[in-house]
Formats: structure tokens, C-alpha cells, sequence
């Protein structure tokens, strides 16, 4: 992993997500976005996106979700990293793969709500590339001045998680030399009614695998990571991946996509469950989902992993989740400190001896990240050092 980086509602670039983490402070507040009816939830608002601008050369894809990509892609020094694997690499040399659930469907949404007199789009919003599920990948390799491949993957909550793999794929088989891999969604309407429509929206700030969790917290995040062949950092050190089809929006009720993804991750890496010094997990504190994950981790795992849910400190940013849970995970590998679970009290008699409350510092050698989304999909992300 030659740079990675994380923006979210706890703040722009890796120091501001650290600080949270290490101090417990939500970026989780009371419902403020859009206009008209507002739902009575919390979510993980990134601030300072409506007041972000890109540069006029990428002005044709203006939109709020890829503001908020231009934000992270400036944050940590990703894009100094970038300009020097291009360098390396050459424009075609490097990927692009990058997941989000929704893309920029809220543009989408204020298009419709401002039709002209003929029925169309207002001149604005007339721009055909920010209502398409590519927009996002589109803007990525257009910002980061790359030709190789682009992928915009879209597969619910595990979208940004699936890009590791896709990336991994593409350099292993010797398409390309590296690839930029990340993911971004914003809130909408669509995001919080539609999810609200499920009665998964909690009234209060989540609490993942709390015996009295509500549901979840919609949040918003972009991240990025920078993936080579040949490098110094922590390495994507194996995946899987599982489809339930069991149902569109519950997982199986065994959880055996959520395990088949788990132990899929664990055999391309060599390594067995106590290998396994941390784990995110998906944990968006909706009923079943925890329920299930939390049997899958207890059913698997030796007392001695360490998991948790840090979805209480961004919500949960849909098609974001994988790559900003990811991030946390490599600064758990890279510093040893490991986060709780934020909010939760008491947790669900059903989680095993591996769920932590609180923060504690470890040295840790390998830890997983699960990103868990609607239809079955499931991913499981192992990293470590070589």
C-alpha cells in the first residue's frame, strides 16, 4: 500500500480520523441535510462540501459526490503518491477501480426537481456524465491525469471493499503495474428515504451489537488507497468474496456468505482465524445484520481477535464503507491502535469474546476488514506486511 487516505465526517485526511478514533468523538449529529422534510436520525455529514469547488478543468463534472472525491484526493499528499506511480508506471500503467452504491444520483434528483419548461434538464445539470454509475470512476482517472483501465464498482455496501480485489486481479494477470482503488457516496434522498422506506434508520446515534440497537446511521466518506505491484507498507495480503442470493435486503440467516468471505480471505493469504490480531466488521447495528455477523465472527474466531464496529463514529457511508473501514484497519496494523465500538453499552448476548467496547492498543500483524451489502454481497479484506 504505497498511500492511502480517508475522509469522512469525523474530518478531512488521516490525522482528524486518528484523533477521533483515539479521543471516541462521533462525527455523527442530528439530521441537517436537504431542504423541506427532514427524517428525525443522525448522520456523518462531511462539512465543507457544499462549499468546495473543483478546478475549472474538471468543472463538466461538478456534482456533490465528486466534491467530496476531490477533497480526499487532495488530503495526505494522495495525489503527490499518484503523480509518482504515473511517472513510474505511465498514464496506462496505472488503474482505476473505484465503488460507490448511489454515484451521483443526487444530482440526478435536483435535475428532476428543476425541469425546464420542455421537460429536460436545467442547462446546469445538463451534463450527461454525472448521471451515469461511471461518473464517479470517470472523474477519478480525468483528476488523476490516468489511461489504464476503469472500473466503477457498485455492488451496495461492499462496493468500495470489491475494488481491492478487482485491482489485485488486474496486477496480478499483468494488465497494469498499479491501481488507484477507493470509493465515495454522499447523502441524498434517495439514500436516507429509501433507507428509511426498510425501517433500518435509527431515531438516535447507532449502536452496533448493543443488546438495544435501533438501526442504523447514514453517513457520508470518500477514501483512496494506492496499490503497486512492488513497495514498501502494508500489503493487501488476501480477499474474498461471497453471494448469498438469498434475499435483497437480509443476509443468510447462517451468515455463510459472510464466513465463505471471511475463510476465502484467510486461504489466498496462507493464514488461519488466529492469525488474526483485528477485524472491522460490517456491524452497521441493524438487528439482523449484527446478529448474524457477530454469530459468524464468535463461530470462527479464537477469543484472542480483537473486533469491533467503528461505524458509530462515521455512520454508515454505504458504497464508502469498505475502503474508510480499510483505512482504519491499516492504522490499527501501522500504530497498534485498535478502536472500540463507539455508542454501544451492553453488548448482544450473541457476540462472542472477540466484540470490544473500548479502544486498546495492540501490535497487530494482520487484521481483516468486512463490508457486507444488500443482495449478498459479501467481501473480506486481509492486510499485513509481506
Amino acid at each position: 500500500m504505497a498511500a492511502y487516505t480517508a475522509t469522512s465526517a469525523v474530518g478531512v485526511g488521516l490525522g482528524p480520523l486518528r484523533e477521533a478514533l483515539a479521543a471516541r468523538r462521533s462525527g455523527l449529529r442530528r439530521n441537517d441535510f436537504g431542504d423541506g422534510e427532514r427524517l428525525d436520525t443522525f448522520i456523518g455529514r462531511v462539512a465543507g462540501v457544499e462549499e468546495s469547488a473543483l478546478p475549472a478543468s474538471l468543472a463538466g463534472w461538478d456534482c456533490r459526490n465528486n466534491r467530496l472525491a476531490w477533497m480526499a484526493l487532495q488530503a495526505d499528499g494522495f495525489l503527490d503518491r499518484v503523480a509518482a506511480a504515473r511517472k513510474r508506471h505511465g498514464e496506462r500503467g496505472v488503474a482505476v477501480v473505484v465503488g460507490t452504491s448511489t454515484s451521483s444520483i443526487g444530482a440526478s434528483e435536483e435535475a428532476y426537481t428543476r425541469l425546464d419548461g420542455d421537460g429536460g434538464f436545467p442547462a446546469d445539470l445538463a451534463r450527461p456524465i454525472v448521471h451515469t454509475p461511471h461518473s464517479l470512476g470517470d472523474f477519478v482517472q480525468q483528476a488523476l491525469g490516468l489511461r489504464g483501465p476503469a472500473v466503477t464498482v457498485a455492488t451496495a455496501c461492499s462496493s468500495s471493499a470489491k475494488v481491492f480485489a478487482q485491482a489485485a486481479r488486474l496486477i496480478r494477470s499483468g494488465v497494469v503495474e498499479a491501481a488507484v482503488v477507493g470509493g465515495v457516496d454522499t447523502l441524498c434522498g434517495s439514500v436516507l428515504f429509501g433507507f428509511n422506506a426498510l425501517e433500518l434508520v435509527s431515531s438516535e446515534p447507532c449502536r452496533p451489537f448493543d443488546v438495544a440497537r435501533r438501526g442504523l446511521s447514514l453517513g457520508e466518506a470518500a477514501g483512496f488507497a494506492l496499490l503497486e505491484r512492488e513497495g514498501s507498507g502494508p500489503r493487501l495480503l488476501g480477499w474474498g468474496e461471497s453471494s448469498d442470493a438469498h434475499h435483497m435486503s437480509s443476509p443468510h440467516p447462517e451468515g455463510l456468505g459472510a464466513r465463505l468471505a471471511m475463510e476465502g480471505a484467510l486461504s489466498r493469504a496462507g493464514l488461519t482465524p488466529a492469525d488474526i490480531d483485528y477485524i472491522n466488521l460490517h456491524g452497521t447495528a441493524t438487528p439482523k445484520n449484527d446478529e448474524i455477523e457477530a454469530d459468524a465472527i464468535a463461530g470462527l474466531f479464537p477469543a484472542s481477535t480483537w473486533a469491533s464496529s467503528t461505524k458509530g463514529w462515521t455512520g454508515h457511508t454505504l458504497g464508502a464503507a469498505g475502503i474508510i473501514e480499510s483505512v482504519i484497519a491499516l492504522l490499527a496494523l501501522e500504530h497498534g491502535e485498535v478502536p472500540g465500538t463507539l455508542n454501544s453499552a451492553e453488548l448482544d448476548p450473541l457476540c462472542g469474546p472477540q466484540l470490544r467496547l473500548d479502544n486498546g492498543q495492540r501490535r497487530c500483524r494482520h487484521v481483516m476488514n468486512n463490508s457486507f451489502g444488500f443482495g449478498g454481497n459479501n467481501a473480506s479484506l486481509l492486510f499485513g506486511y509481506a
